[in-house]
């Protein structure tokens, strides 16, 4: 190999066939000698070269870029065939041998409570989440994290007149963004440097420096738009790789993902949770518990922060005085699991969301004004101890309420075809804190360009940050340009995701604008003679008295420099605080920076013969704050509730002795055309926070959150089963009502045929 090649040279990655082992040797030297290979790299090269800096993590710096000593699920990296094109480099991989010796594996949460075997031997915390730091050198565990919330004396009232208690499982899942992860890194010089599918360039930069031992000045990131990705194309997923590869071979290499491949890179958390909801002789909430364990693989990515931003809405969005919460991340011998829309709280809205609609029954109330009385409102201090602003659950609720209809119930029927409506409210905390920066360039023509590190990637992020610049400088939104992340070149922004961007890099957005006009208003006011305090900013101009032409603000640059050409540049930062919460009891007078409030109502068609679930009409509503572009909005919403469908339906990842299953398009079950709703309505509810920009916070995730309950709820309504395990398939379901007839009427407990019977038909 010329290693002063500028040519690209392809990577394709053996991976290990074990789910837990020791890795005694890998041999290299058939795939060396074909045609095409120019190098093979192993995890044992690149420990070599980089030591214990080849881990890197979020939360815990757990994750090699390739494996060195044991791989830890079936699927890991081992070795990396260098070749001139991905399919020699490719077919190259099936030369590499490697031996291994078995060790005992951990497949689900209950081995990994067990302490038989340990995925890590000790745990390592990251730089990164400075609250885990005395978590260093803890071992023999499978528990990475645990979080705890208490809130009153639930042991108090476990005599309350009514209770429901159940226990409920979300099995892991893909993302499938349609776009796959790529990275190419390359040296120029001695600096690294990435174009990559990221939503977290500032991360990235930041993990490849200190992989490397690099100044942050010797490593750049850039992207570009990334299309899907829902959480799949963050932290740590093939640029520690790429990265290392390069550096090591100073050589420019591309890694993507092959469709199978990106089945690897990460899961949304499988998690079981065990929960309880109890009320007073009046129907009063008095108590909820839940015990919670998510699933997050063989390396903690950043399950810690999802463990405890979900278990600290575990309980719902209700005033119940007496919480107890206990929320553990746990390893096992699994492909890693990460972020996915909704940060791990759709998992728990699905347990209190089906728990409170039963209590709500079992107390003979309506599950909406059940639901109705017991909400959080304006003021409430919720079970973490922080007071709910800008969070209208009330008013998302009636919202989706009203679109169904819910007075007025389907005919449930009497044949083959049953209907039932159900109804669900979601809430979750925005990640906080955080950073976020801008720089604005106001042009000599009028035009601006706006630097900021905020990744589109389908959300919509680019047009909303124009909008909310072009509002300030009352210009149009199309003459602003927004730059593409480059940490060369765009300002740090803590990450895109958790639907932060429009409320935090909003923020920071808006602040530059406004000193950007107070620049303006200041060069006019000295051009002119006028007070700036009465000037102001319009369309047309610069406005004030004495001036009844408008001063244009291209001739006020102009006159400034007294050059064509030339720009103004403002730089602003807004960055969110909170009060951490109490280890012991998760109590937090300001947990979060503000809240999502959402809800979902179904309407929904079973069918008895196949269990087969049709929805006739689904409503999404959620509180944005304000909403800066609605239709934007409403897309959110809907592409959010559509994901949720497919996570109640369809969507599962399963594995047997740590090997997918269904680990491909093939046999991945996904929703289609035909499965989406007859009727999809997306509800905009707008209850201002206080410093959003305008008023405005995100919505990316709210729509997930509430719908896979909502559809489980309909189920129960229409025929009477409640089912405790996603996804909510034909199977599942046919054999549940098939159970319930057995239990009602166990001399006719066979279920007639179509054959047999003639009656339903549509």
């Amino acid at each position: 190999m010329d290693p002063g090649s500028t040519s690209t040279a392809h990577v394709a990655l053996h991976r290990s066939t074990r789910p837990h082992a020791r890795i005694r040797s890998v041999e290299v030297d058939e795939a060396l000698a074909i045609d095409g290979v120019q190098a093979v790299v192993t995890g044992a090269d690149l420990y070599a070269a980089l030591g214990e800096h080849v881990l890197t993590g979020p939360a815990f710096q757990d994750q090699p870029a390739m494996a060195y000593d044991r791989v830890r699920y079936v699927g890991e990296p081992v070795a990396a065939v260098i070749a001139t094109d991905l399919a020699t480099a490719r077919a190259a991989t099936e030369s590499v041998h490697v031996d291994y010796e078995d060790l005992e594996a951990v497949y689900d949460v209950d081995d990994a409570l067990t302490g038989r075997a340990f995925v890590h031997d000790e745990l390592r915390p990251s730089a990164v989440f400075g609250d885990l730091r005395h978590l260093n050198g803890v071992r023999d565990t499978n528990v990475n994290y645990e979080f705890r919330l208490a809130r009153g004396d639930t042991d108090a009232v476990e005599t309350a007149a009514t209770g429901v208690q159940r226990r409920f499982w979300c099995p892991p899942t893909h993302h499938v963004p349609m776009e796959l992860p790529c990275t190419v890194a390359w040296v120029e010089g001695n600096r690294l440097e990435m174009l990559t599918t990221t939503q977290t360039p500032s991360y990235v930069r930041q993990t490849v420096a200190d992989m490397l031992r690099l100044p942050l000045s010797d490593v750049q990131v850039r992207t570009r738009p990334l299309g899907g990705s829902f959480g799949s194309k963050m932290y740590d997923r093939l640029e520690p790789l790429a990265a290392a590869i390069a550096w090591v071979l100073r050589r420019k290499v591309r890694v993507v993902a092959s469709r199978e491949e990106a089945f690897l890179l990460t899961t949304r958390h499988g998690a079981r949770v065990t929960s309880a909801m109890r009320a007073d002789a009046d129907g009063d909430l008095v108590a909820a518990t839940a015990d919670i364990i998510y699933d997050t693989g063989a390396y903690a990515d950043v399950g810690p922060r999802i463990t405890g931003k979900s278990g600290m809405v575990a309980s719902g969005p209700y005033r119940i005085p007496n919480v107890s919460i206990r929320s553990r991340c746990v390893y096992s011998n699994k492909p890693s699991a990460g972020p996915f829309r909704g940060f791990g709280v759709p998992q728990v809205t699905w347990s209190h969301e089906s728990l409170i609609d039963e209590l709500a029954r079992r107390t003979g109330e309506d599950p909406y004004a059940y639901r109705r009385r017991h909400l959080l409102r304006e003021g409430d201090v919720a079970a973490m101890g922080t007071v709910m602003h800008s969070a209208d659950f009330t008013g998302c609720l009636d919202a989706v309420a009203e679109a169904v209809d819910w007075a007025n119930p389907p005919e449930r029927g009497e044949g083959r075809w049953r209907r039932g409506q159900g109804i669900a409210v979601g809430v979750k905390a925005v990640l906080t804190p955080t950073v976020s920066n801008a720089v604005l360039q106001l042009n000599q023509d009028a035009s601006a360009s706006l630097l900021i590190s905020t990744v589109e990637m389908g959300q919509g992020s680019d047009t909303i940050m124009a909008q909310i610049v072009a509002e300030v400088l009352r210009i149009d939104s199309h003459r602003v340009h927004v730059v593409p992340a480059d940490t060369d070149v765009t300002p740090y922004d803590t990450i895109t995701a958790g639907s932060r961007s429009t409320y935090h890099t909003g923020n920071a957005v808006r602040l530059v604008a406004e000193q950007m006009r107070e620049r303006l208003l200041a060069l006019a006011a000295e051009q002119s003679g006028v007070p700036a305090g009465e000037l102001r900013l319009t369309e047309e101009g610069i406005s004030g008295s004495g001036h009844p032409e408008p001063l244009r603000v291209e001739d006020v640059v102009l006159r400034h420099f007294r050059a064509r050409g030339t720009t103004l540049t403002c730089a602003s930062n807004f960055t969110t605080d909170w009060v951490p919460y109490d280890r012991n009891t998760g109590q937090s007078a300001k947990v979060t920076e503000h809240w999502f409030a959402g809800a979902v109502a179904v309407r929904a068609a079973v069918d008895t013969w196949t269990g087969r679930i049709r929805l006739e009409h689904l409503a999404v509503s959620g509180d944005v704050g304000k909403a800066i572009n609605p239709f934007l909005v409403e897309q959110q919403l809907s592409g959010a509730a559509i994901t949720g469908i497919g996570h109640a339906l369809f969507d599962e990842l399963v594995l047997d002795q740590g090997q997918f299953v269904n680990g491909t398009l093939l046999d991945y079950q996904l929703p289609s055309l035909g499965d989406m709703p007859d009727r999809l309505t997306p509800i905009i509810v707008e209850s201002p926070h206080r410093t959003g920009p305008f008023g405005a916070k995100g919505v990316g995730e709210t729509g997930i959150l509430a719908v896979a309950p909502a559809i489980a709820n309909a189920l129960r309504d229409a025929v009477g089963v409640r089912l405790t395990e996603l996804p909510l398939t034909a199977e599942r379901v046919l054999n549940a009502i098939e159970r319930k007839r057995a239990e009602e009427s166990p001399q006719e407990s066979r279920q007639q045929s179509p054959q047999e019977s003639q009656e339903g038909n549509q």
